[in-house]
């Protein structure tokens, strides 16, 4: 298993690469980082757009992940993400150890 110093860089990395909002940097990004093999079939541009709606560190390109996903019939998918119709993602937190409550 990666460390988790591993893995905060890869999502460093990845967010930038999302962040450009190129479907190609992105695919040519998880193809190097052996994440999609050189032959997927995936859609890098419907992925680009999910990824980023789930990302919690691109907080400032949500409404238009969510515009894209819902205009390219892909709304269940922003709704999954988010947790809500029509709302922006809301981020994420890990679960602690569990405090009993006093």
């Amino acid at each position: 298993m990666a460390d988790a110093g591993s893995y905060a860089a890869f999502r460093r990395d990845l967010d930038a690469v999302l962040a450009q909002r190129d479907p190609q940097a992105l695919r040519a990004f998880l193809v190097a980082r052996g994440q999609w093999p050189a032959d997927t079939t995936m859609d890098p541009v419907a992925a680009l757009w999910l990824m980023i709606a789930a990302s919690p560190n691109l907080t400032a390109l949500h409404a238009e992940a969510r515009a894209w996903l819902a205009q390219h019939g892909r709304g269940s998918e922003a709704d999954a993400i988010t947790g809500r119709p029509g709302a922006p993602p809301t981020p994420r937190r890990r679960p602690g150890p569990h405090r009993p409550k006093k």
